[in-house]
């Protein structure tokens, strides 16, 4: 699902082509359902999408950045799945249910604990470190694991024994309350069912610039696109906002740049099993 600067969404079905083009130059999106006040421009290659203004406004109480300890709601810890010897642990609001995760683009995750955010807070960092898993992953870790999956079944088996170990770390139970296992698989929602090869990432947008293909699949940001040349591209979302688009024609040609595509010995991940 693409968001439009309004509220407005169109849907990305798998399958089906998608043709638009960047105009003009891209401006900053502005900081919470607010246009920036500068229009400030903002660097092609930039996956915020913002000025550092509004950067610096858009993470004002927020979760992540720790300025929001005072939230009475309760919090959740959980472990997502990434691919092969690939997961984190974070947290996220209870009442945004699953939708981290999706944005995230986790393949499996499995919830282990809730309560309070301070709490949950502490536990992950502990768990983070007891298991020696990150609390981030970077994308062209995700995007190149995402083309060779194990199946569902095999997911879930490698976060249940993560889970496990989780138990297993003393104290935390304490101060939160142990969820039992589930693990929750979003391959199919992504559309991850056997992916060819990645032959490349879109760089940036430029003015004039078309992007056209057969959406293959949708991760987090990411757009899975199959170009009209039969190269599997992938397209971060994030480098979309600020640009106004435009649709394109069905004969209209790829011309945005093409960076090389992640490898998975190269995105390596440290410490885990």
């Amino acid at each position: 699902m693409l968001r439009w600067w309004g509220g407005r969404t169109s849907p990305v079905a798998y399958g089906r082509g998608l043709v638009f083009r960047a105009v003009g130059g891209r401006v900053c999106a502005g900081a919470r359902g607010h246009g920036c006040p500068l229009a400030a421009a903002v660097p092609g290659r930039s996956t915020g999408g913002l000025c550092p203004e509004c950067a610096r406004l858009d993470r004002a109480r927020s979760v992540a950045a720790d300025t929001f300890a005072d939230d009475p709601r309760p919090y959740r810890v959980y472990l997502a799945w990434f691919g092969p010897g690939t997961v984190k642990a974070g947290i996220t609001g209870e009442h945004r249910g699953p939708a981290r995760l999706l944005e995230q683009g986790a393949v499996t995750f499995c919830w282990l604990g809730r309560g309070p955010l301070m709490a949950a807070r502490r536990t992950e960092e502990v768990l983070r470190q007891a298991l020696g898993v990150p609390d981030r992953v970077p994308y062209d870790r995700k995007r190149a694991l995402r083309v060779a999956l194990p199946d569902a079944g095999a997911r879930a088996a490698e976060i249940e024994e993560l889970y496990g170990r989780a138990l297993g770390v003393g104290g935390w139970g304490e101060t939160l309350d142990v969820l039992p296992f589930a693990a929750h698989d979003h391959g199919e929602a992504f559309g991850l069912g056997g992916l060819p090869a990645l032959d490349g990432t879109v760089t940036e947008l430029v003015d004039g610039g078309t992007v056209t293909g057969r959406v293959l699949a949708a991760a987090g940001p990411d757009l899975h696109l199959l170009d009209p040349g039969g190269r599997h591209l992938v397209l971060d979302g994030r480098l979309l906002g600020g640009w106004a688009l435009e649709r394109g024609g069905e004969g209209d040609a790829w011309s945005v740049p093409v960076g090389r595509a992640p490898h998975r010995e190269s995105a390596g991940q440290d410490g885990l099993f």
